[in-house]
């Protein structure tokens, strides 16, 4: 019988640990590389695994929506990453966001807990690895330079970057609970949310200071490239912007004097009890862990100077004093050209012992990452075991977001999360006889998810070593 080849998996962030733990448990071999505390990045603040730099959030709850499918058919495969997240949830409404701190601890602890995984505190710089070892990339959005100039002398192709923003957070301690009220969108779910209102003459004066507000020149690393016609044919064609979906607030608010009001200050659904009615706009603040000692500013990721913010900031009817254990910050996200290098199974197409995961492969959010982390770990276990890996069902929504990262034009190609818009649609006879987009959402979501559990079925048979135990192979049905 053909030994299995081992796998060694670069990056701790959300990917890295999830194909590690997956790999690990079908019985395979897997060193985990972080570079992390030798070498930081512009954005980490500690060396934990899956640290979580930008929101708290993995997104929506609500049954038969996009995330909520995404996160079932991870729920039916086992990821670890998800159960640790729904250990560690806190409050928020429809939506999974978990206390960060114990959401890495949680990780740290599978990781060590898990014989078959090594943990190395290195930086890698080299892929040139022996043909006895499948390697999978998940370095993240921060990539080292190094490592990412590694990344392009092998696929031939400039990487590619968008910038990306941090939203603050406020210590609860130092908000005015007189000025600002619980609540939930439309009264949906528990009063999860603290609100902000503002009168229009608060926000029209929030919006001029926002406007105006001193930025953060762009550190060398930040840069766009003064010259983009060196770039080649694998990179975008203009020069890199802000990633649509993570745009900092005061861009924002430069669209439109109302662009803020329909966007993370939407005030609908947000009835003041104080008043009976909604406010002009509205700023909501998240729990950033089950103490609710802090909360994130939702949606209010920024490149203001420090002191810039807490100036700004502080407008906010009930923030007027405000102590801020975060200020937004914003730093540079790298990602490849996914379709133009990528098979569906996130192999290179030209080194198949490589497979690219997470953000670095084109997804985009941390819901996502961790399913590609989850897909790349079972890709890597098949190809350790001598086996060629079986893509995932277009039908499903791990199927549907790898299609798009390796079928869109490579020359308008940007990160995407999970959405509906990447499911197959339902054929037109079937359209005109469902007009409810609810319940053509929900018969796209048992399509799919019949789909996923007959693919997890399949996939986990070929392998038969004794000392491999398919996660969720005795649960592919359960909900």
């Amino acid at each position: 019988m053909p030994s299995i080849k081992r796998i060694h998996i670069i990056g701790g962030g959300l990917a890295g640990p999830e194909a590690a733990l997956q790999a690990a448990s079908f019985g395979c071999q897997v060193v985990l590389s972080e570079m992390r505390p030798l070498r930081s990045t512009e954005a980490h603040q500690t060396a934990d695994f899956a640290e979580l730099v930008c929101s708290n959030s993995l997104k929506s709850e609500s049954d038969n929506t996009a995330p909520w499918l995404l996160k079932q058919e991870m729920r039916r495969a086992r990821s670890f990453l998800l159960q640790a997240a729904d250990a560690t949830a806190v409050p928020a409404g429809h939506a999974l966001a978990v206390d960060r701190v114990e959401f890495s601890r949680r990780v740290a602890e599978l990781i060590a807990s898990q014989p078959r995984i090594q943990v190395r505190r290195e930086e890698v710089t080299s892929l040139n690895t022996p043909e006895d070892v499948i390697t999978v990339l998940a370095s993240g959005p921060l990539t080292s330079s190094a490592l990412a100039a590694e990344l392009q002398r092998l696929t031939g192709a400039e990487h590619l970057a968008f910038y990306d923003s941090i939203s603050p957070i406020v210590d609860a301690g130092s908000i005015d609970m007189d000025k600002v009220y619980f609540a939930a969108r439309w009264d949906k779910g528990s009063a999860d949310y603290l609100n902000c209102p503002l009168t229009r003459q608060e926000y029209e004066a929030f919006l001029d200071a926002l406007t105006t507000a001193e930025t953060v020149q762009a550190h060398s690393w930040d840069q766009p490239p003064s010259d983009p016609s060196h770039l080649s044919d694998h990179s975008l064609p203009a020069p890199l912007a802000y990633f649509e979906g993570c745009l900092p607030i005061e861009e924002t608010a430069r669209r439109g004097r109302d662009t803020l009001r329909f966007g993370p200050m939407k005030p609908a659904g947000l009835t003041n009890p104080k008043t009976g009615r909604w406010p002009y706009a509205a700023v909501q603040l998240r729990k950033e862990n089950l103490r609710a000692d802090s909360y994130n500013l939702v949606g209010f990721q920024n490149h203001l100077r420090f002191g810039e913010q807490a100036r700004v900031l502080r407008m906010i009817p009930g923030l007027e004093h405000a102590t801020f254990l975060r200020y937004g910050q914003i730093h540079r996200n790298t990602y490849i050209n996914a379709p133009s290098l990528l098979r569906e199974t996130l192999q290179l197409r030209a080194h198949p012992g490589i497979l690219i995961a997470g953000q670095l492969s084109g997804v985009e959010g941390y819901t996502e990452s961790i399913a590609c982390g989850l897909l790349a770990g079972r890709y890597a276990a098949a190809l350790a075991h001598g086996l060629q890996p079986t893509p995932t069902p277009r039908l499903t929504a791990h199927g549907s977001l790898i299609h798009y990262i390796t079928h869109a034009d490579p020359k308008r190609f940007q990160p995407a999360n999970i959405t509906f818009d990447l499911l197959p649609p339902l054929d037109d006879q079937l359209r005109r006889r469902i007009r409810d987009k609810k319940e053509r959402h929900r018969i796209q979501c048992e399509r799919a998810l019949a789909a996923w559990n007959q693919w997890l079925a399949s996939a986990a048979q070929p392998i038969t070593a004794s000392s491999f135990t398919p996660p969720g192979a005795c649960s592919s049905a359960s909900a």
